[in-house]
C-alpha cells in the first residue's frame, strides 16, 4: 500500500517548497526588535547576505515581498522630473512599469513578446534617445521562463554612471549567477520564497551610495519605503518597522546551509536541474517557450503542446504528493511551468517527472508521452 504523502510538495515558482529544518528555524523564541538580541542577529546576517548577493553594498531587510522593493526603487531613484525606462518581457516586468506609473514617475517602456529576452542591443538603443535617471529589469521573467543577459546589459549601463541600475532578481536569486558589485547594480531586490527557499514575507535589497545619494534629493519618497530612514537605522543594525524575526531567524539558518553547499555548487545544482527538465519535457513531447540561451535555470516554462487539462493533472499528482503550476497571465492554458529552484534535488524532479509520465500514459497515450 503506497504511504500517504504527509504535504504537498510545492514545484511551482513560488511559495516554494522549504526544508522542514528551515521552517522549525522560525519557532525560536521571540526577541524585542530594539532589543541587542536583534541587533545581533541583525548584524550577523549582513555579511552573508553581502556574500551571497557578492557586493560590498548595504543589503536592506524588507518586511514586504518584493514588489515593496520595487515601490522602494522607484520612489526613492526617479526624480519627479525625471524619467525611468522600463525593459518589459513579461508579466512582472510590466507590473513593475505600472508601479513606477502609479507612483507618478515618468516611465518609458522597452517590450517585447512574451517568452522573448531583450537583449543588450536594445537596451542601448533606447539609452541613446534620451536620458534616464534608471533603468528597471526583471533579470528572471517567471511568468515565461526567460533570463535577460544581465552581464551584457551591465556593460551598456557602464557608459551611463548617472543613470541607476535596478535590477528584480525575485524569482532567481541564490539559483543564477548573480554578481551586484560586478555589474554595477545599484539595488538588486529579491523576496524570500522562490530560489532562496523561505516562507514568503521578507525582501532584501542591496543598495549603492549612488541610490542614497539620489534618494537624498527626492522629495516625495514615501514613509514605509523611505531609503534614507532605513539606512539610519541600518547602521545601527535595525529596522524603522518592525521587522519579521521569525523569518530572519530562518534566513540565518538558510545562509548559513547556502554557504556551506558554497554558492558555485549551489548555481551548478539549480543549472542541473533546469537541463534534467528541459530534457524531460522534451522528450515527453512538449515544446520549450523561452529560445535556447535565454532559458531560466529556476523554472522552465512549457509550451502546452500535448493539450494536458492542467488543473485535472494537477489533481492526479496532489494525490501523490506534488504540485506544478498553470501558465501565467496571458500564457495561461497555452503552457504550463516546473520550478526546480531553492533546496530541491535530482531525486526530487526524477519522482516528479515520473508521475507526471504515469498521467499521461493514461491520459495522452501515443502523444509522445514516455
Amino acid at each position: 500500500m503506497t504511504q500517504k504523502p504527509d504535504h504537498v510538495r510545492l514545484y511551482i515558482p513560488g511559495p516554494i517548497e522549504v526544508r522542514k529544518e528551515v521552517l522549525e528555524a522560525q519557532t525560536e523564541w521571540m526577541i524585542g526588535h530594539r532589543s541587542k538580541a536583534f541587533a545581533d542577529l541583525y548584524g550577523r546576517l549582513q555579511p552573508k547576505l553581502q556574500q551571497s548577493f557578492y557586493t560590498q553594498n548595504r543589503v536592506f531587510i524588507f518586511t514586504s515581498s518584493g514588489t515593496g522593493v520595487w515601490e522602494a526603487a522607484s520612489r526613492n531613484c526617479v526624480h519627479d522630473e525625471g524619467r525611468i525606462l522600463h525593459l518589459v518581457c513579461g508579466s512582472f516586468s510590466e507590473r513593475w512599469a505600472e508601479v513606477s506609473q502609479l507612483n507618478g514617475k515618468q516611465v518609458d517602456v522597452l517590450e517585447v513578446d512574451w517568452g522573448l529576452p531583450i537583449v543588450a542591443e536594445q537596451l542601448a538603443d533606447a539609452l541613446k534617445q534620451k536620458h534616464y535617471d534608471a533603468v528597471a529589469c526583471v533579470y528572471n521573467e517567471t511568468s515565461s521562463g526567460v533570463i535577460n543577459p544581465l552581464a551584457e546589459y551591465a556593460k551598456v549601463m557602464e557608459g551611463y554612471q548617472d543613470t541607476l541600475f535596478l535590477v528584480d532578481t525575485v524569482s532567481c536569486y541564490m539559483g543564477a549567477p548573480l554578481f551586484v558589485d560586478e555589474w554595477g547594480i545599484d539595488i538588486c531586490l529579491t523576496s524570500t520564497q522562490k530560489a532562496f527557499g523561505l516562507p514568503p514575507g521578507m525582501a532584501f535589497g542591496t543598495i549603492s551610495q549612488a541610490v542614497l545619494d539620489r534618494a537624498k534629493t527626492v522629495k516625495n519618497r514615501g514613509y514605509y519605503f523611505d531609503l534614507i530612514e532605513m539606512d539610519k537605522h541600518h547602521q545601527k543594525n535595525n529596522t524603522p518597522a518592525t521587522p519579521p524575526v521569525s523569518l530572519m531567524f530562518a534566513a540565518d539558518k538558510q545562509l548559513n546551509d547556502i554557504l556551506a553547499e558554497g554558492i558555485p555548487n549551489r548555481m551548478a545544482r539549480h543549472q542541473h536541474l533546469a537541463e534534467m527538465t528541459r530534457a524531460w519535457g522534451t522528450s515527453a513531447g512538449f515544446g520549450l517557450l523561452a529560445p535556447e540561451g535565454y532559458r531560466s535555470p529556476t523554472l522552465t516554462v512549457f509550451e502546452n503542446t500535448l493539450k494536458v487539462d492542467v488543473k485535472a493533472l494537477n489533481g492526479f499528482l496532489r494525490g501523490r504528493g506534488m504540485e506544478i503550476a498553470d501558465g501565467y497571465g496571458k500564457l495561461k492554458d497555452r503552457t504550463f511551468r516546473i520550478a526546480h529552484m531553492g533546496d530541491m534535488q535530482p531525486t526530487h524532479m526524477e519522482e516528479l517527472f515520473a508521475n507526471i509520465d504515469d498521467y499521461l500514459a493514461t491520459n495522452h497515450k501515443g502523444n509522445g508521452a514516455n
